[in-house]
Formats: C-alpha cells, sequence, structure tokens
C-alpha cells in the first residue's frame, strides 16, 4: 500500500514534537547536568530536529515549485535568501558542527556542540519553528 507524501503543515507538526523533545532534554541538561550517555541522547534528538527543519524547508520549496536541492547546505542558503532563517551562517554551521562531530572523525568536538546546542542552536531552532508556523497559517 502506498503512503501519502507528507505535507509541509504534516512536517511541522512532526519537527514541532521534535523541538519539544529537544527541549525537555536541554531543560535536564540545564537542571543535573548529563552524563556521557544522555549526552549522546541529547545530540541525537537535536540532530533529528534539524533533519525535520530541514524536511519542512524542503517540503516548503516544493509547495512553491523550487528545488531539488543538492545537499543541506544549498537548502540553507535558499532558506536564508527566502527569509526563513535570519543567520544563513549560523545555519551553516551546524551543518559544520554536525560533521565535525561525526564520531567517524578524531577530533573531540562533543563538548563545544554541546554547549552550541543548548545556548545558540536551540534558539535558532525556535525561530524557525515561529516563522514556519506564521507563514503556513
Amino acid at each position: 500500500m502506498k503512503t501519502l507524501p507528507q505535507t509541509c503543515e504534516q512536517c511541522l507538526e512532526e519537527y514541532q514534537v521534535a523541538l519539544e523533545d529537544l527541549r525537555s532534554y536541554i531543560q535536564r541538561a540545564r537542571k543535573i547536568g548529563l552524563n556521557e550517555f544522555q549526552a549522546r541522547e541529547l545530540i541525537i534528538n537535536f540532530e533529528v530536529a534539524h533533519e525535520l527543519a530541514l524536511k519542512v524547508m524542503t517540503k516548503y520549496f516544493e509547495k512553491q515549485g523550487k528545488g531539488p536541492f543538492s545537499g543541506s547546505r544549498d537548502l540553507t542558503a535558499e532558506a536564508f535568501h527566502a527569509d526563513l532563517i535570519d543567520d544563513g551562517k549560523a545555519w551553516l554551521d551546524i551543518v559544520i558542527d554536525r560533521i565535525q562531530y561525526n564520531p567517524v572523525y578524531a577530533i573531540d568536538t562533543q563538548d563545544k556542540f554541546l554547549d552550541n546546542i543548548q545556548h545558540k542552536y536551540i534558539h535558532m531552532l525556535e525561530k524557525f519553528e515561529d516563522v514556519m508556523s506564521d507563514k503556513l497559517n
């Protein structure tokens, strides 16, 4: 049985749920700190929220007749030009941080990445949620 493709609005709802989960992880981290397992869980939740933000962007542009895009960098640049996000460089920093955090590389970036998620990236994701909610309502 074939499934119907998700609408932009459905993708936004899925994103909002993931963002709420991420907020919960961040609140817990701020209150009691994180052990190694919880730190990985926070990063995984962040990555899910970021991927869903990219999916919302993709569906929004598909609805507008734009795309496909060759990757998250091109999609992020287009989102900046379309005023879906207001800090294109910071959103590209997310992509770079995710690449550098990849356990395949020997660089230890987890502490910096966790700090960015809790103090910078969460605010960017929340602002994106507000912008997309306004655009889709």
